[in-house]
């Protein structure tokens, strides 16, 4: 099939109807499929042979939107998941256990910050988070014999700190662990980790790629590109006793690390995604690229407002040309960073308080990155399980407002913001 753009493969790629099939992608809404045999039955569940036959490891539905992805990432594979954090989790657990040792940037979204450092430290995985800002030798320094990977987020929610993705993946690579990363704030539209040396990739589909608010969900996509045989990854490389001894690398090739993440973590655990959250998901990304770039276009706009409010103490918005990662954005996401803005107001978390409430527009929500304008104060909701010190590591200050700008028309989301602005000083 002909190598089509990216705003065709947002509608075009992962299904395509044969003659007289739907013109839609269906809703195969079946926890599980008909077979004649036990013989292919159990091939099936041997591994031995391709095919549904539980909704948990694999559904038409869901594989059509997990191939949409993976093309759109530029990766050899995905696995949709019931959630986001489900993908953050998967995408570690699977090459990460017990006595193992990863490393994180510290500019990350806080529940995943609390997946890392309260639940994965429970089950025995030790974490260091890293500045992703610090130099090369300290980022170095925090590497360890039993290192097995390392997370960071392309555009951190909500710090929006720009990673420096090929650095990271260097850095990686030299110490022979795969870089993940969560793309989950620019989408595949504006910027492709793979491409620049990420191995794994994951995102809240629940975010952008939905678009409107309606399904959570999550999806982790394989680049196929990171050798697992260096002697770090024995879940991979040796036999998997509950499949009869299959080895991952063997078996898959190219494919091991998100075949084990389905036939391995998907069965035992279960998050999966539901076909009809799939087929709502596959709805948003065929209008993603349009989406993306209103969001972005809007979001711009915005950011130039606050900037001239004397009211405002400070914008975030790394497309702006003073912003300190102006050039990272200009290498890595050049088209556009995403809808959401980051700001202060002078008069702190009071002020900002009664900002968010006189906002008529715009919803105060515990989400972000759909069609709707919304607002949030994080140190207050999805970081308030960080202390002071935590929270000043993850780049959070206690006046920070997260404003995801939405799709409505720019002149209408701006009336809402003056409005507010002149109700808070009141």
């Amino acid at each position: 099939m002909k190598k089509y753009r990216l705003e065709t493969r947002c509608i075009q790629s992962g299904y395509q109807p044969q003659e007289g099939q739907p013109r839609v992608l269906p809703i195969y809404q079946s926890t599980t499929f008909k077979y004649d045999s036990a013989e292919k039955v159990g091939a099936l569940f041997d591994l031995q042979a391709e095919g549904d036959f539980y909704t948990r490891l694999g559904n038409p539905t869901m594989s059509a939107v997990e191939q949409k992805i993976a093309e759109l990432e530029g990766g050899a594979g995905a696995l949709l998941t019931s959630s986001g954090q489900a993908a953050s989790f998967y995408a570690v657990f699977n090459i990460c256990q017990a006595g193992d040792h990863m490393i994180s940037s510290s500019s990350i979204y806080g529940g995943t910050y609390n997946l890392f450092q309260k639940t994965l430290r429970e089950m025995g995985v030790e974490i260091t988070f890293v500045d992703p800002n610090a130099s090369d030798d300290v980022l170095q320094a925090a590497f360890q014999p039993n290192t097995r990977l390392v997370f960071a987020e392309s555009l951190a929610n909500p710090t929006l700190v720009v990673l420096d993705i090929e650095r990271f993946a260097r850095l990686a690579h030299a110490n022979h662990v795969p870089l993940i990363v969560d793309n989950t704030f620019p989408t595949p539209v504006n910027c492709q980790p793979i491409a620049f040396g990420a191995d794994i990739v994951v995102h809240s589909t629940t975010k952008y790629m939905d678009g409107h608010a309606t399904s959570v969900g999550g999806v982790i996509v394989d680049s196929g590109r990171f050798d697992w045989s260096q002697g770090h990854y024995p879940e991979l490389t040796e036999p998997d006793a509950s499949y009869h001894g299959i080895v991952y690398t063997q078996q898959f090739g190219s494919a091991a690390y998100i075949a084990k993440a389905r036939t391995h973590l998907m069965r035992d655990l279960g998050a999966v995604a539901s076909p009809f959250n799939a087929f709502l998901l596959n709805l948003g990304l065929e209008t993603l690229f349009l989406r993306v770039e209103r969001h972005c276009r809007n979001a711009e706009k915005v950011a130039a407002f606050l900037e001239q409010d004397h009211r405002i103490s400070w914008v975030n918005y790394p497309a702006l040309k003073q912003n300190r990662y102006h050039g990272l954005v200009q290498k890595y996401m050049p088209d556009g960073t995403c809808g959401v803005i980051s700001f202060g107001l002078k008069g702190g978390r009071d002020t900002a308080v009664r900002f968010m409430e006189a906002l008529k527009l715009a919803a105060i929500v515990i989400h972000v990155a759909d069609a709707r304008t919304s607002v949030l104060h994080p140190a207050s909701t999805t970081h308030r399980q960080m202390n002071d010190a935590e929270l000043a590591a993850a780049g959070i200050s206690p006046d920070l407002i997260r404003f995801s700008v939405g799709i409505e028309h720019i002149d209408d989301i701006l009336d809402d913001l003056r409005q507010a602005l002149e109700a808070s000083q009141s």
